[in-house]
């Protein structure tokens, strides 16, 4: 009996020394999980549903993800290259998260390690490792010249965000296949953070700009956070990085859809696969008189969303030029965040643009809800708009893409935008009820039609005040960095003066030729940040403003007299008002027409503060 029992010892010891040492260990440190201070509020539960769209999974997605790039770091591997690797890992990641009290269930319903395992189908170009990335964009790309510094200033975070999205839609274009844009996005954020950006992965800028997680103002990642402490409020990183933070997002229901195969719960308890769902969907049909497409209509339109037919993209999709049976000529978007538990928000955003009708919006023709091979495709059908937007002819002339083939905007081509715009506003503001917000006024978001007037589009940040709320309703800031209100960006206080404040940006790059965001290199080498608003107040406090006008509006003398010239710069005058700093100052929209239109006088500007840049 001794012998026996002392066999089985044996056997069971041999048996556990084959498991350790068939078990791969993890390259990743991934101590700062257990000291940094990161929101796990949202993780506390586990008996919530999660779908890896829900907040915990997002955090936790973009938490491991700061790991990863210190990987690539240091490794020159995007991906582990063993699946026994992957798993040991997100093992490790799950005990760093059991040392805090966290459920022992988190990981495994958040991530996949199929995901990080570089012997996958889905992938980005079929890159792997730095080399490959090189060979397929070259040694230097806008992420390294954009993402280099300090991105805790969120100038430098805006230029990078930016840049990631560019690089981006790059690879998506070599890969040639639009699915795989979530993970050639998650390659863009590692590179940034573990290869671009000098204090690397680890710093308070990476962390709350490129992974966009929430940490205390002490809560850095590393012993040195490499230059200045986190000054801003949260409500601004969130507002600059929402595209970063809900790719990231994507990446993670991505990794959850695939493994659960088709069996995915809503956090309504709906089967995604379900006849009854499926059916409800089908039945939907919004208020508006708005067309209803079926996926087919529009693949056939945009000859299956080809290459030649990409126009660019928007807030939240890709935008593709197609043409109807009857020859309509129209825009489709692709929507990129097509996550089930959005559906109502993508409903109620149908309803509202389906019911606005004016000359100086782009016109919502039509939508398409699909489940195409189990997969929640939406789909946006807009009128064309043949002259592109207002930034390739005001700003994207700057750059060589246009330089030949567009001439700059004339007097009245400007003054004839800025009242469209204008018009626009004031319909959203006060012809509907309830008033309705746009929140991203940009000149992106500017379309030009055939006779070059323009028209306010991309409404993916849209918000109708409901009759219940207040009209100063807080809410969290969203739209783009250089043309937020100050006041809507770091206390969510969203009013009509919100846009009127974006309005007035616009109007500045409109008269100054010059963007929202300029950086400029001083003598140490370093890329200072400057606001069109601040360099247009400086021209007027030193009696300067001629200098504040485009050169290319005073080139032909003989159409320039010196009342055109006076009209010029009272717009400019009113594009500073419209985005002064202090929101009591600022007017409202159909008092800024009433100037632009001369009705009223600009009344005396009241000093505004420079910007200051830590």
């Amino acid at each position: 009996m001794a012998t026996d029992n002392l066999s089985a010892t044996i056997i069971t010891l041999i048996f556990i020394l084959s498991i350790e040492l068939t078990r791969a260990s993890c390259p990743l440190d991934l101590n700062y999980v257990s000291f940094v201070r990161w929101d796990k509020s949202h993780c506390q539960d586990s008996n919530q549903n999660f779908t890896g769209s829900n907040t915990c999974c997002q955090t936790l997605s973009a938490l491991y993800a700061v790991g990863v790039s210190r990987y690539l770091q240091q490794s020159s591997f995007f991906r582990f290259q063993d699946m026994r690797t992957s798993v040991s890992c997100l093992d490790e990641f799950q005990l760093k998260l059991n040392n805090l009290s966290l459920p022992s269930n988190l990981v495994s319903k958040c991530l996949d390690p199929m995901e990080f395992y570089a012997n996958t189908t889905d992938g980005c170009a079929n890159i792997s490792t730095l080399q490959d990335w090189s060979e397929l964009l070259g040694p230097f790309t806008e992420l390294d010249t954009n993402c280099r510094q300090n991105t805790a200033n969120l100038n430098y975070c805006d230029a990078c965000v930016s840049a990631g999205h560019r690089v981006q839609a790059k690879l998506v274009s070599i890969d040639g296949n639009t699915s795989h844009a979530v993970d050639c996005f998650f390659f863009v954020v590692l590179y940034a953070a573990g290869v671009a950006n000098l204090l690397g992965p680890g710093s308070i800028g990476a962390v709350s700009c490129m992974f966009g997680i929430s940490v205390e103002q002490d809560g850095n990642f590393e012993n040195s956070n490499g230059g200045g402490h986190f000054q801003w409020k949260k409500a601004l990183i969130f507002s600059l990085v929402g595209g970063f933070v809900a790719l990231l997002a994507i990446f993670c229901w991505w990794s959850r859809r695939k493994k659960m195969k088709r069996n995915l719960i809503s956090h309504s308890g709906v089967d995604l696969e379900s006849k009854d769902y499926q059916e409800k969907e089908r039945e939907w049909r919004p208020k508006a008189s708005i067309t209803k497409f079926k996926v087919e209509e529009l693949e056939k339109a945009t000859e299956r969303f080809s290459g030649g037919n990409f126009i660019g993209r928007g807030q939240f999709g890709l935008v593709y030029k197609g043409k109807l049976p009857d020859e309509t000529i129209v825009a489709v978007k692709k929507i990129i965040n097509t996550d089930t538990q959005q559906e109502e928000h993508f409903r109620n955003e149908v309803e509202i643009i389906g019911t606005l009708k004016h000359r100086n919006l782009v016109r919502l023709i039509g939508y398409c809800v699909s489940n195409k091979n189990g997969e929640n495709e939406r789909y946006l059908v807009y009128s064309y708009m043949s002259n592109g937007s207002l930034y390739d002819h005001l700003l994207g002339i700057q750059e060589c893409d246009y330089a030949n083939s567009r001439k700059p905007l004339s007097w009245p081509q400007r003054k004839s935008i800025i009242w469209d715009i204008a018009h626009g506003l004031a319909y959203l503001h006060n012809g509907v009820k309830p008033p309705v917000y746009h929140r991203d006024i940009k000149p992106r978001n500017i379309l030009l039609d055939a006779d070059m007037r323009a028209r306010l589009a991309d409404f993916g940040l849209i918000k109708q005040r409901r009759e219940t709320e207040a009209p100063n309703l807080p809410t969290m800031a969203a739209g783009t960095y250089g043309y937020l209100a100050p006041e809507y960006a770091l206390n969510g206080q969203l009013t009509e003066k919100s846009d009127v404040y974006g309005f007035g940006v616009v109007m500045l790059e409109i008269m100054c030729g010059r963007k929202a965001l300029i950086f400029s290199t001083s003598n140490d080498g370093l890329e200072q940040p400057s606001l069109i608003t601040d360099w247009a107040w400086s021209l007027v406090k030193n009696e300067k403003l001629d200098q504040a006008l485009d050169p290319s509006l005073l080139v032909n003398k003989k159409c320039v007299n010196e009342n055109t010239k006076n009209v010029m710069k009272r717009f400019v005058l009113i594009g500073l008002m419209c985005a002064h700093v202090n929101v009591d100052i600022r007017p409202g929209i159909l008092d800024a027409l009433k100037m632009l239109e001369g009705e009223i006088e600009v009344p005396i500007i009241p000093n505004r503060p420079l910007h200051t840049w830590s």
